[in-house]
C-alpha cells in the first residue's frame, strides 16, 4: 500500500499497474517508506517531530533538517520479502556555521531482505538554531551556468502533494503542512518541500529517462530548501557509468546536488 501510494503521488500510472505483478521489486529509496516511527501524539515535540532523546541524541536546537544520504543497493527487494533494518548512531558532530551553532548526526541504516543485504543508506542530519530577527538569508549557492543537460522535467510542488508525501513517511513536522507554523514561527517564506521527496523525485526522473539503467549507488547533498507553489526543475546528465543530478528553484538556484 504504501509503494502504490507513492507511485499515485508521483503520478506514476504505469507503476500503480506493475508493482502488484509477480516479480515486482521495491524502486530505489523507497524503503523510506517502510520502518516509520510511530511516535504516539503525546510525546511529540513543538515541530510536529518526536521529542529528542531515545534512539536519536537530545539535540535542543530546534530546526532539523535531513541534509544528505549516501546509498547503496547490492540487492533487489521483492514485495514478498520479509525485511530486517539495523541503524546505528555513525558520528555526532557539533561544529559552528555561518547561521550560528549547528550538530551534525550520521545514522548508519542497514536493511535485509530474506538476510540479503539489499540496501545501505548513509542518513545526515542537521540541527541549527533558529534565525535571528533581521538576520540576512544564507547565500545560495549557484548552479554551473554551462552544465550540459540530457533530460530535464518540472515539477510544481502544491500544499497536497507536501501533505501526501509526509502521510505516507507518518511525518509529522509541521513545516511541510503547517503554513502559519512555518512562516510564524521557522520563518520560511512558504512550506518547505521535503528533502528526501526532492531526491526522489530525482531517481523518478532516471526512472522516467532512462528505465534501462540500473542503479548501484546514489548521493545527495541538500542544498537550499524548495518551497510550495514555485516550479521546481529536476536535471540529470550521463557521464559514462554515472549520472549528474541537480534540482533547482524557480529562481534558478541549486537546491539539490546528486549523483547516481
Amino acid at each position: 500500500a504504501p509503494a502504490l501510494g507513492l507511485a499515485a503521488t508521483l503520478d506514476r500510472a504505469d507503476l500503480i499497474a506493475r508493482l502488484p505483478s509477480s516479480g515486482a521489486v521495491l524502486p530505489p529509496a523507497w524503503h523510506w517508506l517502510y520502518f516509520l516511527p510511530t511516535a504516539v501524539q503525546s510525546t511529540l515535540g513543538p515541530d510536529g517531530h518526536p521529542i529528542r532523546g531515545g534512539f536519536l541524541p537530545p539535540v535542543t536546537l530546534p530546526r532539523r533538517m535531513w541534509a544528505g544520504s549516501r546509498l547503496t543497493f547490492p540487492a533487489a527487494i521483492a514485495f514478498d520479502a520479509p525485511l530486517e533494518r539495523t541503524s546505528t548512531i555513525a558520528s555526532v558532530e557539533r561544529k559552528s556555521g555561518r547561521s550560528g551553532e549547528l550538530v551534525l548526526v550520521t545514522v548508519r541504516h542497514e536493511i535485509r531482505a530474506h538476510g540479503v543485504l539489499a540496501v545501505t543508506d548513509e542518513h545526515d542530519i542537521v540541527y541549527r538554531q533558529a534565525p535571528q530577527p533581521g538576520a540576512p538569508p544564507a547565500p545560495p549557492a549557484e548552479p554551473d551556468p554551462a552544465r550540459a543537460v540530457d533530460f530535464r522535467r518540472t515539477v510544481t510542488p502544491d500544499p497536497v502533494l507536501l501533505f501526501r508525501y509526509s502521510a505516507l513517511t507518518f511525518n509529522g513536522h509541521r513545516i511541510h503542512y503547517d503554513r502559519r507554523y512555518v512562516t510564524e514561527v521557522e520563518g520560511y517564506p512558504g512550506l518547505v518541500v521535503h528533502g528526501p521527496l526532492i531526491a526522489t523525485l530525482l531517481l523518478d526522473l532516471i526512472a522516467r529517462e532512462r528505465p534501462d539503467l540500473s542503479l548501484a549507488r546514489f548521493a545527495f547533498r541538500a542544498l537550499r530548501p524548495g518551497f510550495d507553489g514555485r516550479p521546481m526543475r529536476v536535471s540529470g546528465r550521463r557521464e559514462g557509468e554515472s549520472l549528474q543530478l541537480w534540482a533547482q528553484d524557480h529562481e534558478g538556484w541549486l537546491t539539490m546536488d546528486a549523483s547516481a
